[in-house]
């Protein structure tokens, strides 16, 4: 499975960004999506998830109310939506495809979101 993101940019403080990943495949074994973040000097972290065939979501409390991902099974795509966007939101997006929601095998590029206060 291959995953391209896109969408990331410059964006001030509020604005809103779309990110979009694009899968080659969801093979059989892929059960969930999600976007992860990692700002120079931290960790990668989790955004959000949600699963391919359920479309049950998770959103990492910093994102919630903000944040909604969703996808196009048909197009093999994921999205997320980002609203009321913070300078602390600052950072490469990564998407990924996963046999569950805590286990991902699949990763695209990074994509750069950087927001201006």
């Amino acid at each position: 499975v291959q995953l391209q993101a896109s969408g990331g940019g410059l964006v001030q403080a509020g604005g809103s960004l779309r990110l979009s990943c694009t899968a080659s495949e969801f093979t059989v074994d892929v059960k969930a999506l999600g976007w992860f973040r990692q700002a120079p000097g931290k960790e990668r972290e989790a955004v959000s998830c949600i699963g391919v065939k359920n479309g049950v979501t998770y959103y990492a409390d910093s994102v919630k109310e903000r944040f909604t991902i969703s996808r196009d099974n048909a197009k093999n795509t994921v999205l997320l939506q980002m609203n009321s966007l913070k300078p602390e939101d600052t950072a490469v997006y990564y998407c990924a495809a996963g046999t569950n929601y805590v286990r991902y095998e699949y990763w695209g590029q990074g994509t750069q979101v950087t927001v201006s206060s």
